[in-house]
């Protein structure tokens, strides 16, 4: 104690000791969707990246997509979030034809990841809300949220990546660092 402290002085500093800090504010839903965005296609690129490149024609089975479609399949995927984004989304979808080659598909995903990555951060919570036309069962279309469709898009390019790195070993490469070790 400082002798110099009056009583009052020492009962407000103790008030003050005990008051506990603000709880930190959720992040938006926008910036909770971008974070793991971020995250997991960072993760997805390590492992399209390790991926052998000349082995894009790699097809398990016949009813199994080549490696080359799976990462067509992502770039597609963020043609979507992106219409989605934009209000610009039809359903049914057309989608571009798979390019030539593993290194088109390679950098079609990677602009689009940028794309879709600029358009989230510029647009308003509001816009996650906003219904588009989308899938709604076999054969039946609705309006869906496009916070969902973004959703969606980046849930499905998860599990596309994880077939991928199956392919990854089928091919003879090293399946990188996905969640851990």
């Amino acid at each position: 104690r400082s002798p110099a402290a009056s009583p009052e002085a020492r009962k407000k500093a103790r008030a003050t000791a005990r008051r506990k800090p603000a709880p930190a504010a959720a992040p938006s839903a926008k910036r909770q969707f971008l974070d793991v965005f971020t995250r997991e296609h960072a993760t997805t690129f390590k492992v399209i990246h390790a991926y052998p490149p000349d082995k894009g024609g790699l097809q398990p089975h016949p009813r199994s997509s080549s490696a080359k479609k799976l990462v067509w399949t992502f770039a597609v995927e963020q043609g979507v979030a992106a219409a989605a984004i934009d209000g610009t989304l039809t359903m049914p979808p057309s989608f571009p034809p798979e390019p030539a080659t593993l290194a088109e598909a390679i950098t079609s995903y990677e602009a689009g990841v940028k794309s879709v990555a600029a358009k989230v951060a510029k647009m308003s919570d509001a816009r996650l809300r906003a219904k588009v036309p989308f899938f709604t069962g076999p054969g039946k279309f609705g309006e869906v949220p496009v916070g969902d469709i973004l959703w969606l898009m980046l849930m499905d390019s998860v599990h596309h990546r994880g077939q991928l790195s199956v392919y990854i070993r089928l091919a003879g490469g090293l399946v990188p660092s996905i969640y851990g070790p």
